[in-house]
């Protein structure tokens, strides 16, 4: 008889549920989804590093799904809320009849359970034919080759998929069976006749509270972006954050009082069709509006630059390792480690490692017994010098005192990298890079890191000079150049002085660098070279001497892609439920109102307004709801971007545009998707027959 009545209640309340429904739908599918990741992989044919890339990213994606499953258990919760308040006066008339709370309680139990169980059936059937698609993109992203596509259906995914949905549906249960035994007779009655009072706020208060907000969001922004390099504690991070959120709070707490008295000095707009009407339903549910827009708007700012972030970083690091990376192999060794001796005992290093490091790269390999030219087509070979008397305080001059306070957790100390132009010139030929010229009384600088060019290129606009090895030396450029010496996937490049062949002492050779392009260019074949160097680390005789490090064209694209794919499904997965979660709330939150306000929408029509002026009205009351957030939210990525530019500029910011376009495709089709089915359904709601 009841489970009955809940299958029944289902049917006649299915427009209610459709937001429910393709929430929880979606939310399964995607949870399926990017738990089933490692299923995929199993057919692709990709190398051991990348598959420990991948384990490594499943790893991850199982905490992060801690996570989100508490984030859906929250908005499946919140949805009950609706739901059961949509609901009052059909279970006071439960009561009325003679039905005890109860049995009201199974009802509800049942027609969770339904819900559950065709969710997680139709959410899992969808998740599964996703999962296909995914293994198209995750082959893309790995730079697999599909072997066989097969179909594939993880069984874990799904075990994990319904053993946590199964979870937050019990606790929905036992929330729904607590709301239903504090719920009062008259109260589920006349709930949807009672609303909050409005309140106009003092509108100079208002103002006042606006514009201190402003002030504070402004210093946040300041603090993010112009002084982001003096951001090197935790506690100096947290203190924009927090300003951000409360200034959040308050400018939507000062706009909901600003709005409608502003709109009311406006007379000819005010009394304008609907438009009273319309400011007055924003305005009568006040104070859950200024909180529920607080964590909207800062749900889809982390959402915005989440993506536009991760997208940014995985398309710059992918184009890097064209740009970065261009010869096959980069090796090199530390030489003279007796002229530092202490400092690299510290370190770790024996007595015969730094007695034997006055060998070169080539060199060393050949103590190994390895030919390494006879697997090079062609190769340069280069020295990097250092000497105390040039240190990166000695090339600020006289701007390090203004430097040193405007970023003093520096090391100002450190050695500089120090290279003759003819060598320098010789990598940048084998590079595809720019050849300079030098005069013996001029050095320049090169470099990539954005920060440190941007700290470099004060001196240099000065004219600092420079003494190194008895010659005094001014700058070419007044701006660091462009260049790099040691391959990676990043621009980690802080800066290397070039000067004139000729003044430069042999004994100051601190780092020899050794560039070579394969002969072969067969993928296993140079991973066959490159086990065989990996594997010298094991013979006795690096007991006694350091082997060379190197960085490969191979190493640092497996690298790369791994790394970019694993921040782009962490952040895509993430991304995507936030942008559900503030969505489903927003349009849960007016469907609410909707149904609390039908009887408003019956006295419009009873005084003779049309449909179609009615509807325009639903519109613009929903819009303003879904808009607001949405366009402080806009603000705050603006320079959450311009922040995450600038932590991610090690990997290059080159593809920010279609990153943020491929981020306002997702926000269009999600959070628009839930606007116009908020706004259809609440239309569907307001046009039921008002029943005594």
């Amino acid at each position: 008889m009841l489970f009955k009545l809940s299958l029944k209640n289902i049917k006649k309340s299915i427009k209610d549920y459709a937001i429910y429904f393709f929430t929880l739908i979606l939310g399964v599918a995607i949870f399926y989804v990017f738990n089933a990741l490692d299923s995929q992989t199993v057919m692709m044919d990709v190398s051991e590093s990348t598959q420990d890339l991948i384990r490594l990213m499943m790893t991850i994606l199982s905490s992060v799904s801690v996570f989100v499953s508490l984030i859906l258990g929250f908005l499946i919760i919140y949805a009950s809320r609706f739901l059961i308040k949509r609901r009052n006066k059909e279970f006071g008339i439960y009561l009325t009849l003679g039905m005890s709370k109860r049995k009201i309680s199974l009802i509800l139990f049942f027609e969770t359970l339904v819900i559950g169980i065709i969710s997680l059936f139709v959410g899992l059937g969808l998740g599964v034919l996703l999962s296909q698609v995914m293994s198209l993109v995750v082959a893309n992203m790995f730079e697999a080759n599909l072997t066989k596509f097969t179909f594939v259906f993880s069984s874990s995914a799904c075990i994990k998929t319904i053993c946590y949905f199964s979870i937050m549906y019990l606790l929905v249960m036992v929330f729904n069976t607590i709301s239903v035994s504090k719920c009062k007779l008259i109260d589920l009655l006349n709930g949807s006749k009672t609303s909050e009072k409005v309140r106009l706020k003092n509108p100079y208060l208002c103002i006042l509270i606006f514009l201190l907000a402003s002030v504070v969001l402004g210093k946040a922004y300041y603090m993010v972006t112009a002084e982001f390099l003096t951001l090197h504690d935790v506690t100096d991070i947290l203190k924009p954050i927090v300003m951000g959120i409360l200034s959040t709070f308050f400018i939507f707490w000062s706009l909901s009082g600003l709005l409608l008295r502003m709109v009311q000095s406006l007379k000819k707009y005010y009394y304008r069709g609907l438009n009273s009407f319309t400011l007055r339903q924003f305005s009568s549910k006040i104070n859950t509006t200024v909180f529920g827009s607080t964590i909207i708007c800062l749900l889809l700012f982390v959402t915005i630059c989440l993506l536009s972030a991760c997208l940014t970083m995985k398309n710059s690091m992918n184009k890097n390792i064209v740009e970065l990376a261009p010869s096959d192999a980069e090796f090199s060794v530390v030489m003279n480690m007796d002229r530092y001796y202490d400092d690299f005992r510290r370190y770790g290093y024996n007595d015969s490692q730094i007695r034997n490091s006055n060998y070169t790269v080539i060199d060393r390999f050949q103590i190994f017994h390895l030919n390494i030219l006879s697997y090079f087509k062609d190769f340069v070979d280069v020295n990097i010098y250092t000497t105390p008397e040039l240190t990166f305080n000695h090339t600020l001059g006289s701007k390090l005192e203004m430097v040193r306070t405007k970023f003093p957790f520096l090391d100002y100390d450190d050695s500089e990298a120090i290279m003759k132009i003819s060598d320098y010139n010789k990598v940048a030929k084998f590079y595809g890079k720019k050849e300079y010229s030098l005069k013996e009384d001029q050095y320049m600088i090169i470099a990539d890191f954005k920060s440190m060019v941007e700290i470099r290129n004060i001196a240099l606009q000065n004219k600092e000079t420079i003494n190194l090895f008895g010659h005094t030396l001014t700058p070419k450029y007044d701006t660091c150049q462009d260049g790099f010496l040691e391959m990676s996937s990043n621009h980690i490049n802080t800066g290397i002085v070039l000067v004139s062949d000729a003044i430069v002492k042999e004994e100051y050779v601190y780092e020899n660098h050794l560039i070579g392009n394969y002969k072969t260019k067969d993928k296993e074949e140079i991973r066959e070279i490159e086990n065989k160097i990996n594997k010298l680390d094991e013979d006795p005789k690096a007991n006694d001497y350091i082997l060379p490090s190197g960085s490969t064209k191979l190493s640092i694209r497996e690298a790369t892609v791994g790394l970019s794919a694993m921040v782009v499904f962490i952040g895509l997965y993430l991304g995507i439920i936030f942008l559900i979660s503030s969505a489903a709330i927003l349009g849960l939150k007016e469907l609410s109102e909707s149904s609390d306000n039908k009887e408003r929408f019956q006295m419009l029509r009873r005084i003779g307004a049309d449909e179609k002026l009615i509807n325009k009205a639903l519109f613009r009351q929903i819009g303003i709801f879904f808009l607001l957030p949405l366009l402080l939210a806009l603000l705050h990525s603006i320079f959450g971007i311009m922040f995450a530019v600038k932590v991610l500029e090690v990997f290059g910011t080159n593809e920010l545009l279609p990153s943020i376009i491929t981020t306002a495709v997702f926000l269009v089709m999600i959070y628009g998707g839930y606007f116009l089915i908020t706004y259809y359904c609440s239309k569907n709601i307001i046009k039921e027959r008002y029943e005594l």
